[in-house]
């Protein structure tokens, strides 16, 4: 009886432990590479996941906001896609750097020339794009995403405060404070990540150096350690002889 009351009781733990465990519904979602700083320029990332066993996602829209309107959105060529780019007047210009912006991105469209996102994987569509607002903690997007059965799934719900995430949200982008020296977007990170630079190639090739000597002293540690046995084996058999 205490026997299988102990299985009982360990199969609702491991449950628990499971239920605990599930990831939460994959959605569409939004992450910048490096700071996202108001005022700034940022390269972001949406993130679409295939939620189907038997489609894969052949179409991609993000809507971009139009109460912070963007104007400066290039995408990154990606390979199996076709990106287009929708602009629209804006009810209100845009005066950036002393000039005066009359229209802007508000539409950015990702269509498979291949296969698309087949089920069990995921897809990261880039952009780079600035001058990100100064009065705004975060920009919402609205995503629409078309399967190759003609399904649609559109995550453009908002996200109310104290409320529960709702079934199809859209993708949110957080905006970090712009740095007391001024500095707001990611030309740092730009050039740290620029490989082209002589102060990277020197990074690269010391890496490069510490790799190989490390490889080095693990393969002599591996034969000193080899040798250490056959050693200590001979031993042992002459001491058996003996």
């Amino acid at each position: 009886m205490k026997a299988s009351r102990i299985a009982a009781a360990g199969a609702v733990a491991a449950s628990a432990v499971l239920a605990l465990s599930v990831p939460a519904f994959a959605h569409v979602s939004v992450q910048p590479e490096g700071p996202a700083a108001k005022g700034g320029y940022a390269v972001v990332d949406f993130k679409v996941p295939n939620e189907r066993d038997d489609s894969a996602t052949t179409k991609v829209e993000v809507n971009l906001p139009t109460d912070h309107p963007l104007a400066s959105v290039m995408p990154q060529p990606l390979d199996g896609w076709s990106v287009k780019i929708t602009k629209s007047k804006l009810a209100k210009p845009l005066t950036i750097h002393d000039e005066k912006i009359s229209e802007a991105v508000t539409k950015v469209t990702w269509t498979a020339t291949g296969k698309g996102i087949e089920p069990g994987f995921f897809q990261k569509f880039p952009l780079s794009v600035g001058q990100l607002p100064e009065d705004a903690d975060e920009l919402v997007f609205k995503a629409i995403q078309t399967y190759d059965n003609n399904e649609v799934v559109r995550w453009i719900e908002p996200q109310k405060e104290g409320a529960e995430e709702p079934e199809n949200p859209a993708p949110v982008l957080a905006l970090s404070a712009a740095s007391e020296d001024g500095h707001h977007g990611s030309t740092a990170a730009e050039d740290a990540s620029d490989t082209s630079s002589p102060a990277a190639k020197d990074t690269a090739s010391a890496a490069s150096d510490t790799d190989t000597t490390a490889r080095v002293l693990g393969i002599v540690g591996i034969v000193v350690g080899a040798a250490g046995v056959a050693y200590g084996v001979v031993a042992r058999r002459r001491r058996v002889d003996a």
